[in-house]
């Protein structure tokens, strides 16, 4: 597919889309243009049955997504209609990506600063390079965080950490992100590809309906408002035992063969 602005790439490879900030220039900052494009991506992602898992990564090997862009503030954030439109593009972009229907991976090489870390906050997997570096700078800069924003990372990582991450401001190495739960994975940086790589075939091969249903689960399950659809949730499952590929997963494993799933 073609993405709406060339600072963001839209890739597809068998089961894989990816969705890549493309400003290495700039550390991949972000601008308006590319919160624009971001909904319009994943919703061809999801539209097409082929793709079973969603890669976010940043171009380049100098970071995944390190903030947002400060040279457009002059232009696109002066007046308080210009802030409230690019607050909103940002959030409806950071919800699309929470909401993706599909497996989400962050794969963080470099830079995860600030706005870059609440991207990666809402894929479900995070693998990172061992060369990453992760920090929230909003305490220099006087910038207050959204409830929201802070109970993601305070569901990955705890009260004690949340707090730590902002109060200091600091930048952290990716073993003690992995030590507070901040990622899933750290890996070598020239292993990151081929590590990514299999996590997406890995997942590729799994049945999607189940995932679907773990993931709508999970989301459910940690609302801020504490009352989960237990009733959504139970027709979730119901339809995974309704499914074609329950009935490919059973016939698969009586038959020692690898299923071949479809989303149906």
């Amino acid at each position: 597919m073609i993405s709406p602005t060339p600072n963001m790439i839209a890739e597809k490879h068998g089961p894989v889309g990816k969705l890549i900030f493309n400003k290495p220039a700039k550390h991949n900052a972000t601008s308006t243009d590319m919160w624009e494009a971001i909904p319009v991506i994943l919703d061809d992602f999801e539209k097409d049955p082929a793709v079973r898992v969603v890669v976010v990564t940043g171009a380049g090997d100098k970071a995944f997504v390190s903030g947002a862009d400060i040279s457009e503030f002059e232009k696109a954030r002066s007046t308080p209609e210009q802030v409230a439109y690019y607050d909103k593009i940002g959030e409806i972009a950071n919800a699309r990506l929470t909401k993706c229907s599909k497996p989400t991976i962050a794969r963080i090489r470099g830079y995860c600063i600030g706005g870059g870390l609440a991207v990666s906050l809402t894929c479900d997997i995070r693998i990172a390079s061992d060369k990453s570096k992760f920090g929230v700078p909003a305490a220099r800069l006087g910038l207050g965080y959204r409830a929201a924003g802070l109970k993601n990372l305070m569901d990955l990582v705890g009260p004690a950490y949340a707090k730590e991450i902002f109060f200091t401001a600091r930048h952290f190495s990716p073993e003690e992100a992995l030590g507070m739960g901040l990622l899933n994975r750290v890996v070598p940086d020239a292993e990151l590809d081929a590590y990514v790589d299999n996590y997406c075939k890995l997942i590729g091969e799994n049945a999607p309906l189940t995932m679907h249903a773990a993931k709508r689960t999970v989301e459910e399950l940690a609302r801020l408002d504490g009352k989960p659809d237990f009733g959504r949730l139970t027709g979730l499952v119901k339809e995974c035992f309704a499914s074609e590929d329950y009935i490919e997963g059973r016939t698969a494993f009586m038959e020692k063969r690898k299923p071949q799933f479809k989303g149906r």
